[in-house]
């Protein structure tokens, strides 16, 4: 979706949603989410023209990697919390998790300047940044923690704005994750109906037992609901920005449940060694839970589209 005057294909966001999709449905082990979703949204968001001409392009020929450097200890998933800060062009503080810290060039940090909160832009590789790799459930994609000691740092968008600016960058990201949770629930899906078909007990398929056939299309269910969900949050990111915010929840809330519960289901189906390296199920309950947590839980996103919902309502 990069510009092509900044290195990309222009292809658009309907198309982004594809791979997306096809990101999550194959399990790729690839740094895209977070710096295509997430670091290159943000420098096409607000980044000035010679940001975007330094950055871009090596964002788009994945000759650098991208991420986002935001939550801190408290646990938090908006800025309120902000600890880090910014004093001459210099910034300090401490960021964790950081998704794909341990491999990326080039964080945008959330910290404290003099008009409050902002968004800036640090070389990963540069002086005062030290980083250290936190050990999680899911393996694949390395968590970091990243100190910052007097890191120089170049703001990004307007100096004070980051809470709203973030806002945005989720709006984004949450429709592009969302896809790729879509493609991940459709994988497990298929891999339980699959799984229920040539495993038998007492003499017949399970598939063929109603206790079964419950859950394989109560997955189905969930599934062709958040794809409906997921083609909106798409189409609105492309091409309705009113509509993104209430796009953006809905996608992630039915994404959420829909890739929680088939995860969840697809390891139950398979029995004893759905949890198992022998069988696949347990790596994308552990993709599940990562993508779940990389920018919100489904509370904090029912919340947002609350909120959505009350704003339409008083307008």
């Amino acid at each position: 979706a990069v510009p092509e005057e900044y290195g990309g294909s222009g292809m658009g966001y309907l198309n982004l949603s594809v791979i997306a999709e096809e990101i999550g449905y194959y399990y790729a082990n690839t740094p895209f989410t977070i710096s295509v979703f997430g670091a290159t949204e943000a420098i096409l968001l607000a980044g000035s023209e010679s940001q975007k001409g330094e950055h871009l392009p090596k964002l788009a020929a994945g000759e650098a990697i991208g991420t986002l450097a935001i939550h801190e200890a408290d646990g938090r998933y908006d800025l309120g919390g902000t600890q880090a800060s910014v004093k001459g062009g210099k910034l300090s503080g401490v960021k964790i998790p950081v998704c794909d810290g341990t491999i990326a060039n080039l964080a945008i940090v959330s910290a404290k300047g003099a008009k409050g909160v902002s968004l800036y832009l640090v070389d990963l590789d540069g002086n005062g940044v030290s980083r250290e790799e936190i050990k999680t459930m899911e393996l694949c994609r390395k968590q970091a923690r990243i100190t910052f000691k007097d890191a120089p740092a170049e703001l990004l968008g307007k100096e004070g704005q980051g809470e709203a600016l973030y806002n945005q960058i989720l709006d984004r990201m949450g429709v592009l994750v969302a896809n790729e949770q879509l493609g991940g629930a459709q994988r497990s899906f298929e891999m339980a109906r699959d799984y229920a078909k040539e495993r038998y007990a007492f003499g017949r398929p399970i598939g063929s037992y109603q206790a079964i056939k419950h859950r394989i299309v109560d997955m189905f269910a969930k599934i062709t609901l958040a794809r409906s969900n997921c083609m909106y949050g798409a189409w609105a990111l492309q091409d309705s920005p009113d509509d993104l915010a209430e796009g953006a929840a809905l996608a992630r809330v039915s994404a959420s449940d829909a890739y929680l519960f088939a995860a969840q289901e697809n390891v139950q189906i398979h029995g004893g060694i759905g949890f198992t390296w022998q069988a696949d199920p347990h790596l994308f309950l552990k993709r599940m839970k990562h993508l779940e947590l990389l920018i919100g839980s489904e509370g904090v996103w029912r919340e947002r589209l609350f909120q959505v919902i009350e704003k339409k309502a008083a307008a």
